[in-house]
Order: structure tokens, then C-alpha cells, then sequence
């Protein structure tokens, strides 16, 4: 009972932070106190006030509104590198699972293994090598590295459930592979990959804020999580805020994620349910 009690209030937590975090992203869309991308020179490394909630930076820029913008940006690199992620690496799993043991199988099994050899950070830096850095960029590179993980996911999820009496049953009924997958193993296998996705999420949002923080995610005058680190070093003594605000925005969000991943997991797991 504990237990339940304990999970269940993970999961109330995690929801008001990432619902609270996606509300300020949404709400930058049509409102922040001041122009984000503003220069304010007369007015910079000022502290929290009534006119500048969080401070201003060495620029003068708002400081709560390039939070709030930097959590759009961060939120939208981080879902795009997600859902290309799982629509290409779902599908190779699920087939690799149908053909377990063939040479489908043994080639999605070599191309996860050759993704994972090059985290996204090695990915986005030999992109940016050859086409540049930018946001497009740090979400092919997330979504490479993502594929592979929603394909090794999904597979061994799936693999169990081709194990079980109801496919079996299925198959000696004259459905084909492909039926089963869509009707028998896609569903079994959904809660076991929307856990994975919140957890992903929470990785791409660190690695965004990382590959900002060295130049390559999103380009400046855009305001980022990771570049306004990034910025606050010659500052972090003068004006520690402006470190703490967007690093304390970054671990916040992440945890929020996972806390929402780990209530998922209780609530689609039946296993767990029962213990």
C-alpha cells in the first residue's frame, strides 16, 4: 500500500512538471514580459525585480523570458527527435521481432549496435563537421541514437510477446506474421515503449541543453537552456542567477520526466500492479 501510494504521488509529481513546463513553452508563443531576443545594454546584470521577475542578462535581455523561450525550443527539439526516433525504430524492432533469428533480425540487431557507437553528442559534432550546427542537426542527430534505442526496445518487448499461448493460437489460425504484429504484439508492447519515450525525452533534453551549451544545438540570437550556461560562465561569480535559473529550468524539467516515467511503468506494467 505504501508502495501504490508512493508511485502514485511520483506520478502526480512528474505530471505538474512537465504539464507546468509545457504551459510556460506554450505560453511563450503568445506572451513574455519582454522580447526575448531584446538588447537592453543599460539595463543588463540587473537583479530580480518588479520590472525583470528573474534579472537580465549581460545583454539585458529578460531572463524569465528566455527561459521561457529556451523551454519551447528545448521541448521542440526534444519531441522531434523523439517521434522520429520511435517511427523508424518501432517498426524495425517489430519486424526484427517477427523475423527473430534471420538475416532481418541480425541486420537490426548490427545497425542498433552501430547507432549506439556513436552517442548523439559524436553524432551532432560530425554533422556539424559537414553541414553546420543547428537545430535540424541536433535532432537527426538525437533521432539516430533514439531509433536504436526504440528498436532494441521494442524487439525484446516484442519477442515475449510472440512467446505467449494468444499468438501462438493466432499463428494456428492462419494469421499471418504481420496480422499478429498489428493486432496481437503492437498493443502488448505500447506500454513498454511510451515509458521508454519519456525517458528519451528526458535524455534529449539533457543532450539539447549540452549540445547548446558547445555551440552545435540551437544558434544564437535564439535563446537556449544550454547556451545561456554557456553564457553565464565569465559571469558566475558576478551573477550566479544566470546559471541557476536555466540550470535549475534543465534539471527540474528532466526530473519531472522521470518521475512521470516511473509512474507510466507502475500503471502499465501489470506485473508491477499486482506487486
Amino acid at each position: 500500500m505504501r508502495t501504490r501510494i508512493r508511485h502514485g504521488r511520483s506520478f502526480a509529481a512528474g505530471t505538474a512538471i512537465v504539464v507546468a513546463v509545457a504551459l510556460l513553452a506554450g505560453a511563450s508563443l503568445f506572451w513574455t514580459p519582454y522580447p526575448a531576443e531584446q538588447l537592453r545594454i543599460l539595463d543588463k546584470l540587473q537583479g530580480p525585480s518588479a520590472r525583470h521577475w528573474l534579472g537580465t542578462d549581460h545583454f539585458g535581455r529578460d531572463v524569465l523570458a528566455m527561459i521561457m523561450v529556451g523551454a519551447r525550443h528545448s521541448l521542440a527539439v526534444a519531441a522531434a527527435s523523439v517521434a522520429v526516433g520511435a517511427a523508424a525504430g518501432v517498426p524495425l524492432g517489430l519486424v526484427a521481432a517477427a523475423r527473430a533469428g534471420g538475416w532481418l533480425d541480425d541486420l537490426v540487431g548490427r545497425l542498433s549496435d552501430l547507432a549506439f557507437a556513436f552517442p548523439a553528442l559524436l553524432t551532432a559534432i560530425l554533422l556539424t563537421a559537414v553541414r553546420g550546427p543547428g537545430a535540424v542537426n541536433a535532432v537527426v542527430a538525437l533521432a539516430v541514437f533514439n531509433l536504436a534505442v526504440f528498436a532494441r526496445i521494442t524487439r525484446n518487448a516484442a519477442l515475449q510477446v510472440w512467446r505467449r499461448e494468444f499468438v501462438r493460437a493466432a499463428l494456428a489460425l492462419g494469421r499471418g506474421p504481420w496480422a499478429v504484429t498489428r493486432v496481437h504484439v503492437l498493443p502488448n508492447v505500447m506500454g513498454a515503449i511510451v515509458v521508454q519515450a519519456t525517458v528519451l525525452f528526458a535524455v534529449a533534453i539533457l543532450n539539447e541543453a549540452g549540445l547548446s551549451y558547445l555551440g552545435l544545438g540551437i544558434q544564437p540570437p535564439a535563446p537556449s537552456w544550454g547556451k545561456m550556461l554557456n553564457d553565464a560562465q565569465t559571469y558566475l561569480f558576478q551573477a550566479p542567477r544566470l546559471a541557476v535559473f536555466p540550470g535549475a529550468a534543465i534539471a527540474l524539467t528532466v526530473l519531472g520526466l522521470n518521475l512521470l516515467g516511473d509512474g507510466l511503468r507502475d500503471r502499465l506494467d501489470p506485473r508491477r500492479r499486482e506487486s
